[in-house]
C-alpha cells in the first residue's frame, strides 16, 4: 500500500449503525490485498481506529514479538487488546456496520468524521474531535519539538 489516509471527511451514520467508508479511503484499500478492515476502540481517545488488514497484521506481529506468551500479565494484555478488535468488511456499497456498543463508546450520533492517520484512519464524533485538536501554532511547535528530539536521538544512537 503506497497511498496514505489523509484528511478529514464528514460522514453520516444510518439508523442501523452503518456508515460509508469515504470513497478516497476505499480507493486506497482497494490497492491492498483485501478490503477487509480491523476496527478497535482507541485506547487513549474517544474514537474508533480502522486498520487495513495487512497493517493490522503487522501491528499484531510487532506486539507478539514484544510480549512473552508464557507470562500471565503479557497474556492478559494480549487478550484484552485482541478482544477489543473486530473484522469488518465493507458491503458492495462501501458501508460497514458498527456495533451499537462501539458507537456509544465514542458518543457517535448521526454525524461523524473520518480522520486519516497515514496507514490507518479514525472515526470520531465531530464535536469531540474538534475539542481535542490543538491550536495550529501549538501543533506546529509540538511537531518541531518531536522532530528535534527524534533527530537528536538518531545522532546519539549513531555514536
Amino acid at each position: 500500500m503506497n497511498s496514505t489516509f489523509i484528511g478529514q471527511i464528514e460522514a453520516r451514520l444510518d439508523e442501523k449503525g452503518r456508515i460509508f467508508i469515504p470513497a478516497a479511503y476505499r480507493k486506497i484499500l482497494s490497492e491492498g490485498e483485501s478490503m477487509r478492515l480491523v476496527m478497535r476502540r482507541d485506547t487513549d481517545n474517544e474514537c474508533l481506529i480502522f486498520y487495513p488488514e495487512q497493517v493490522w497484521n503487522a501491528k499484531v506481529s510487532e506486539l507478539r514479538n514484544t510480549l512473552d506468551e508464557w507470562d500471565p500479565e503479557d497474556q492478559l494484555l494480549l487478550m484484552q487488546f485482541m478482544s477489543d478488535a473486530e473484522f469488518l468488511e465493507p458491503d458492495s456499497q462501501g458501508r460497514v456496520l458498527l456495533q451499537r456498543k462501539n458507537l456509544e463508546n465514542i458518543n457517535a450520533q448521526q454525524d461523524a468524521v473520518f480522520v486519516g492517520m497515514l496507514d490507518r484512519f479514525a472515526l470520531w464524533n465531530p464535536s469531540v474531535f474538534e475539542s481535542k485538536k490543538s491550536d495550529p501554532r501549538d501543533m506546529a511547535a509540538r511537531i518541531r519539538t518531536k522532530m528535534a528530539e527524534s533527530r537528536k536521538s538518531k545522532i546519539e544512537s549513531q555514536k
